[in-house]
């Protein structure tokens, strides 16, 4: 069974797509930027910031879908500057416990709506 999940507290799909879908037991996230929810404007500040707004993202979505942060499995965080690197490191660290999930990184030419860093999630529900 797929399921679309959708939060009014994370930013609406800025395309043809949902913020995440449930398959059986996984949650697949898609990529959450930097938009503040309520505007749908990116957040200002430096990519601290940006990474912090973006995991509050990604957590609205998991709450929406039933999850938490100790159920993601799996994330991909993008960059367009791998200078950023660390500071998106510390950010995105702080909102894991024990056990953190598998991820990959990697730089790209560009994201949406100009952000500087993007990060999707699976979940294990």
């Amino acid at each position: 069974m797929i399921e679309k999940v959708l939060s009014p507290h994370a930013p609406a799909p800025i395309g043809p797509y949902n913020q995440a879908i449930r398959a059986g037991d996984f949650l697949f996230c898609s990529g959450q930027i930097p938009l503040d929810p309520a505007t749908g404007e990116l957040v200002a500040g430096d990519i601290t910031a940006q990474t912090h707004r973006v995991m509050k993202n990604i957590e609205a979505v998991l709450a929406a879908g039933s999850a938490t942060f100790e159920d993601v499995v799996k994330t991909t965080i993008f960059l367009i500057d791998m200078n950023d690197f660390a500071a998106v490191n510390g950010a995105y660290g702080s909102y894991f416990a024990d056990t953190a999930p598998a991820r990959s990184t990697v730089a790209v030419a560009g994201l949406p709506k100009g952000s500087r860093v993007e990060i999707e999630v699976v979940a294990h529900l």
